[in-house]
């Protein structure tokens, strides 16, 4: 990770890859089954000044299956996107989505929510899998607790949490040197976790940190919790980080979340928000957040944001896009999903240009509650 240029601790940067350099702090478009909920293919992302893409390594294992990747050459040759992928480490889905899990020493027990059949993942299985994937990043295997837990809880998870994450890099220094790897160049960051405890919190970073791994991220926030603890956690946490390492905040989030996490210094972020949101009609302007569904749009023949330049502003307008998602065409959730990616994207640009300006605080401070506002 090279830092450009420092305002506080928020942070410009480079992160050079086998498969590109990023310009942080950057914003990672999620593409949770290899592919945009929306109607998106990789080319849509790279037409949106999209940098990463993010692909989810639990649901990639249940279809098509990781061995069927790697057979056609992994993510990068699968989906025809050639800039960086993120593949996380399935650990969240298998304790949010999948049911009956039993977490013992060696890994976790659970039933595929998709067909109800048992499957186990541990530490060596994710860094197969996401082996198999060809991912530029892979995430260690990590618990992701509930929050609130009990401290006592937290703390045993922690340990073995890092526990976990030394197997991982042992697993994935092997798998590297194989001779049939996809990409035997594959990076690994740790996850900090520890629920809202700052002394777990803190002595899980540091600890992880004398791993020498190629990232670091903070974990098992943004899942319920008031944005100010969130905060909270990650300014206990930053002080611990290695500088020289890039740093990623995951699951984060609006406008205002990322603002406000930059200013703390992370430098990279994941959310579903801006997909997730696009194909209900709610889309982020310059101004706050509007819904296309309201009936003040039926006959608003303005783009969705006039100061936007991605496909759907320059060529549609909120009546027709709002009329396509009332009538359920694909093609209104596709627009509403490359307006908001692309809004993401130029935010990321934006908030990379003040820090170099200088003026990130003054940046910051205009934009943070506003771009959050629903209009």
């Amino acid at each position: 990770m090279k830092i450009i240029k420092q305002e506080g601790s928020a942070r410009r940067g480079e992160f050079k890859t086998v498969h590109g350099t990023v310009q942080t702090p950057a914003f990672q478009n999620v593409a949770t089954a290899a592919a945009i909920k929306g109607g998106l293919s990789a080319f849509d992302l790279k037409e949106n000044a999209c940098q990463v893409m993010l692909c989810n390594t639990y649901h990639l294992h249940l279809r098509p299956g990781d061995t069927i990747v790697k057979q056609a050459g992994g993510l990068h040759k699968f989906t025809g996107w050639n800039g960086p992928i993120l593949t996380d480490s399935g650990g969240f889905q298998v304790f949010s989505l999948a049911k009956l899990n039993n977490i013992k020493e060696e890994g976790v027990t659970f039933a595929s929510h998709i067909d109800g059949r048992r499957i186990f993942m541990g530490p060596e299985q994710s860094m197969q899998i996401q082996s198999n994937l060809g991912s530029t990043i892979a995430m260690a295997f990590d618990e992701c607790v509930k929050n609130p837990a009990p401290y006592r809880y937290a703390k045993e998870s922690s340990e073995r949490t890092i526990r976990w994450l030394q197997r991982c890099k042992a697993e994935m220094q092997r798998l590297n040197a194989l001779p049939d790897t996809v990409n035997p160049h594959q990076l690994l960051f740790g996850i900090n976790q520890g629920c809202c405890f700052e002394d777990i919190r803190i002595d899980n970073m540091k600890r992880i940190a004398d791993m020498e791994l190629d990232g670091y991220a903070i974990g098992g926030l943004a899942v319920g919790e008031p944005k100010e603890e969130m905060y909270r956690i990650i300014g206990e946490v930053e002080p611990h980080m290695p500088a020289d390492k890039i740093r990623y905040l995951m699951g984060v989030g609006t406008p205002g979340n990322i603002l406000t996490g930059v200013k703390l210094g992370v430098d990279l972020f994941d959310c579903v928000m801006p997909s997730r949101n696009a194909r209900h009609g709610h889309v982020f302007t310059w101004d706050g957040i509007i819904n296309l569904n309201n009936a003040r749009y039926a006959d608003d023949f303005e783009p969705i944001d006039e100061r936007c330049d991605c496909e759907a502003c320059r060529h549609h307008s909120r009546a027709y896009i709002r009329h396509l998602l009332k009538a359920g065409e694909m093609l209104g959730m596709r627009l509403a999903v490359i307006h908001n990616l692309h809004f993401y994207n130029k935010l990321m640009q934006k908030i990379r240009d003040a820090i170099e300006q200088g003026n990130y605080e003054q940046f910051y401070r205009e934009n943070v509650n506003k771009l959050d506002t629903r209009i």
